[in-house]
C-alpha cells in the first residue's frame, strides 16, 4: 500500500514558514512574536495574465502581550513588512480586537469570529490562531523555571482552563484528566478542623 508521501515526486511550489518565540518579562507577563512567511517557488501567472515570478509573497508579523491565569491577551500588534497587495495593510488594526481574549478551549474560534473572513486578514488570523498554543507553551515552560506546589485539587491546578478540552487526550473524560484525578484522590487535601 502507497502512502501519500510515496505520491511526492517533484519540487514543491509553494512553501509556508511559521515561526514563534516567547520572551519573559520583568512582571509575570510576556511577548508572543510570530512571523508567517509564504513562498512562491516558482514561476506564474496573475489572474490578468500578468507573469509573476518566484518569490516572498507574505511576511506578517503578530506580538501579542500575555498574562495572567488563564493566560489571557492583554495587547496585540501586527505589522507587514512584504505583501501581495498595497491594501493589505489596511488590516493591521483588526488585531486590536482580541485584546482581552483568553486562551482556553475555543480560542480558535473565538479569533475567528473576531478578525477572520472580512473583519481582517487571513494570514493574520491564521498565525494569530497558531499563536495560541505557543503562547501557552511559552508561558508554561518560563512558569516552569522555579518548583511550585503540587496542586492538591482540580481548582489548585494552574493553567488547566487552557487546558481541558484542548485536545481528544486534554478531553473532560480524556486520558490525561483521568490520570490528573486518579493522582488527585490518590492525594486528598488535607481537611480543616
Amino acid at each position: 500500500m502507497s502512502t501519500l508521501k510515496d505520491l511526492i515526486k517533484q519540487a514543491p511550489v509553494h512553501e509556508r514558514r511559521l515561526e514563534m518565540r516567547t520572551y519573559p518579562l520583568d512582571n509575570e507577563q510576556m511577548i508572543v512574536e510570530g512571523w508567517l512567511k509564504d513562498d512562491r517557488l516558482i514561476q506564474g501567472y496573475h489572474w490578468n495574465g500578468k507573469l509573476r515570478e518566484p518569490g516572498v509573497v507574505h511576511r506578517l508579523c503578530v506580538r501579542m502581550l500575555i498574562g495572567g491565569w488563564p493566560v489571557t491577551i492583554l495587547d496585540a500588534e501586527a505589522e507587514m513588512p512584504k505583501t501581495p497587495h498595497e491594501l493589505c495593510p489596511i488590516t493591521l488594526d483588526s488585531v486590536k480586537k482580541i485584546v482581552g481574549l483568553q486562551i482556553v478551549s475555543g480560542y480558535s474560534e473565538k479569533v475567528s469570529h473576531l478578525i477572520g473572513g472580512v473583519r481582517g486578514c487571513n494570514h493574520l488570523t491564521h498565525l494569530i490562531v497558531v499563536m495560541g498554543t505557543a503562547a501557552l507553551h511559552g508561558y508554561w515552560t518560563h512558569y516552569s523555571r522555579n518548583r511550585h506546589p503540587v496542586p492538591r485539587s482540580l481548582n489548585e491546578f494552574m493553567g488547566l482552563s487552557s487546558l481541558i478540552n484542548s485536545c481528544m487526550l486534554w478531553g473532560e473524560d480524556g486520558p490525561i484528566m483521568e490520570e490528573i484525578r486518579v493522582i488527585l484522590a490518590d492525594h486528598p487535601t488535607p481537611s480543616t478542623p
